[in-house]
């Protein structure tokens, strides 16, 4: 039986540095969550994070954070709790 190392479709990375979630809703509701983390000029930082209604301009919120690992930690929660409320990963962002 051989082991494909292939991701599957629900399967997110061990540490995402970007992700996109969609849902759709019965009522034709479909909405996006896109998050990145990316540093900033001074040292820090940022989980970038927009979200709203597909084919409409989003939200967007930047959170600082000390380090890279906080960053991805905070992106990493996000997502599951995200993902808790009936959003799915969106492969190829």
């Amino acid at each position: 039986m051989a082991i494909s190392s292939k991701p599957s479709a629900h399967q997110m990375n061990l540490f995402p540095d970007q992700i996109r979630l969609t849902r759709i809703a019965p009522n034709n509701k479909e909405r996006f969550y896109l998050m990145m983390t990316l540093p900033n000029l001074f040292g820090e930082w940022v989980l970038l994070r927009e979200w709203g209604r597909m084919g409409s301009p989003g939200r967007v919120r930047l959170d600082v954070h000390p380090s890279e690992g906080d960053a991805i930690n905070a992106l990493t929660a996000l997502a599951r709790q995200k993902r808790q409320r009936g959003y799915a990963v969106q492969q190829g962002l």
